[in-house]
């Protein structure tokens, strides 16, 4: 006779659960329009990165497209990495990349980079998402910078994880509705390159051992930048934000409605007066994660035997 166990019932629902978190299959990619009126945006969604719960780009992209299928005349595509299908990029008002930078970035080979640059110089809108805003010194930086309005160099720019008090500063639409947040223990880059033209949106004081540059040190006690937008004077607009480090940081109100906020600025769509929708469910953080490998345990040393005693 078969006996029920509940202890094995439940090791069983956790196993299915975890199974279920990496399952992305439910994620429809690179769908187009086929209503031109709707305003398309496209999400490039990073490779796996960095450790469970963290770099959680595929997921990340996954809830933004979520919530921009809430805001009216939005018609949203997600792709991994770059569109196979390069005509989903067509039309485009805003092109969102969450992903690893320091020349990973996924269209930083000559082919993508002319496609895109052909897409911003005619007026898309340009979102970077935490570690995309890193880019080797070069002409292509500079490029991003007029797109966006800074660029990480590690010849100024500092990164690293620690407690944050984030605030909301100036009236750009991008702020609207955000309201000051604390986001403990997320990753962060700040003291980047910034141009004339950017706007601080989200500042915020950053521990003081955590200036590793030279020039860093010289800004002791003043707020970090840690969002921001730029306007280009031909019209495209750009916005980056260096967190969203930390998966679970998607859950903070604040955080959803400043990036969803954002993306619709750039796509020169307008923003609510309290700011976007994001509806929001505790669950939806635990769906669609990368199945990542977790690293090698390290080695325990191990202990000379203690001499013997006569």
């Amino acid at each position: 006779m078969k006996i029920f166990s509940p202890l094995l019932a439940l090791c069983f629902a956790a196993r299915l659960f975890a199974a279920d978190s990496f399952d992305q299959s439910g994620v429809a990619l690179e769908v187009d329009s086929t209503d031109a009126k709707l305003a398309k945006i496209v999400l490039l969604a990073g490779t796996p990165s960095s450790k469970s719960g963290a770099h959680e780009y595929f997921a990340g992209c996954a809830l933004l497209l979520q919530w921009l299928k809430e805001q009216p005349g939005v018609w949203p595509v997600m792709a991994r990495e770059w569109p196979k299908n390069e005509k989903i990029l067509e039309g485009a008002k805003a092109i969102v990349y969450f992903g690893d930078g320091g020349g990973k970035q996924p269209f930083v080979n000559p082919e993508r980079w002319a496609k895109l640059t052909k897409m911003i110089d005619g007026g898309a809108g340009f979102v970077l998402l935490h570690q995309a805003v890193d880019f080797p010194k070069g002409p292509d930086a500079e490029k991003v910078m007029d797109w966006v309005g800074g660029v990480f160099h590690g010849d100024i720019g500092c990164r690293g994880h620690w407690d944050m008090d984030l605030k909301p500063t100036g009236e750009h639409p991008v702020v609207r509705g955000v309201k000051p947040f604390a986001a403990p223990g997320d990753g962060w880059l700040y003291n980047l390159h910034f141009g004339s033209a950017t706007k601080p949106l989200l500042v915020g004081q950053v521990p003081e051992k955590s200036r590793s540059s030279v020039d860093a040190k010289k800004h002791a006690g003043r707020d970090e930048v840690i969002a921001w937008a730029s306007e280009r004077p031909s019209g495209g607009r750009g916005f980056g934000f260096t967190g969203a480090d930390l998966h679970k940081s998607w859950g903070y109100q604040s955080q959803r409605k400043l990036v969803v906020n954002a993306i619709l600025w750039t796509a020169k769509l307008d923003v609510p007066e309290g700011g976007a929708k994001t509806t929001f469910i505790e669950a939806d953080l635990s769906k669609n994660l990368d199945k990542k490998t977790a690293p090698p345990a390290k080695a325990t040393p191990k202990t000379a035997p203690k001499p013997s005693v006569k």
